[in-house]
């Protein structure tokens, strides 16, 4: 999930006092950041310098200014070159707004993963509510995931846009697994067979 790294940098941004518009201060921020990602039994661990922030990521303050943080040069730089770093060794399966267009654009298989801005926005709030977090209506939920994703299009590195490549998949009508499911039927379609994983 390498959007749990645009969010690490927003969280350091609040943390800090930084205005996320001084990006002066938010490039000298950079040099000193220690971004991991962990594998656990519950997903995706995140550490910044040590801490672990993976549920304070999460947070409605974050997500507040996290697209505005991620169309900061330096900061996609910096992230970018991490996640191809990560990605070298290849057997990964990453997920993010520019994976398949900026990232990874030579990648076995792209998915476009994608919902209804309702449906996205009941799920925030299913989110919101397991990590105790307040909960906004939905109508404001819909609303700040439209600006976001207005953000995301039109910024000047990296757009979020559908990579000509990449495969569909329309999510509102369907649970995990019936996701995980259909993305396995595209890889096995799409991915010669000797490139399997053996287990």
């Amino acid at each position: 999930d390498t959007g749990a790294m645009y969010r690490a940098v927003a969280w350091l941004i609040l943390e800090k006092g930084i205005n996320p518009n001084d990006h002066s201060n938010v490039t000298k921020m950079l040099k000193s950041l220690k971004l991991k990602l962990e594998s656990s039994n519950k997903g995706q661990n995140v550490i910044v310098n040590g801490k672990d922030i993976t549920n304070a990521i999460r947070s409605p303050k974050v997500t507040s200014i996290v697209s505005e943080v991620a169309t900061q040069r330096p900061v996609r730089e910096s992230l970018t070159n991490q996640q191809k770093k990560i990605g070298q060794s290849g057997g990964l399966v990453a997920e993010g707004r520019d994976i398949g267009t900026a990232v990874f654009p030579n990648a076995e298989l792209k998915i476009f993963l994608t919902a209804s801005v309702t449906q996205r926005a009941k799920r925030r709030i299913i989110d919101l509510q397991d990590q105790g977090f307040p909960v906004p209506n939905l109508d404001l939920l819909e609303k700040q995931i439209e600006e976001r994703d207005e953000m995301d299009r039109n910024r000047e590195m990296s757009p979020l846009i559908q990579s000509k490549d990449a495969e569909e998949v329309i999510t509102d009508d369907m649970n995990i697994e019936g996701v995980v499911t259909r993305i396995e039927e595209l890889f096995r379609l799409k991915v010669p067979e000797e490139a399997w994983p053996s287990t």
